[in-house]
């Protein structure tokens, strides 16, 4: 398969899908490598739990959407 190191979707996870909304999603980044970025170009919300400010990748799927995979690793190389 072209690109196959690009995109894995592994359908007997548990938690598959992790996304409702979307019919084919890339598992390869099952945790976003991008959480601790500031400039992330998801769709993070932030939350306010008392004094801190917790970002909530729930409803992004940025990294699980197959064409962001050279965007992802762009920023994760400097």
């Amino acid at each position: 398969m072209e690109n196959s190191f690009k995109y894995f979707e592994n359908r007997d996870c548990k938690y598959y899908p992790c996304h409702k909304d979307m019919e084919h999603m890339n598992c390869l980044f099952c945790y976003c490598p991008l959480y601790l970025c500031d400039d992330c170009p998801g769709t993070p919300k932030y939350i306010q739990k008392g004094d801190k400010t917790i970002k909530s990748c729930m409803d992004c799927t940025f990294p699980h959407e197959a064409q962001n995979y050279a965007e992802i690793i762009k920023r994760l190389i400097p």
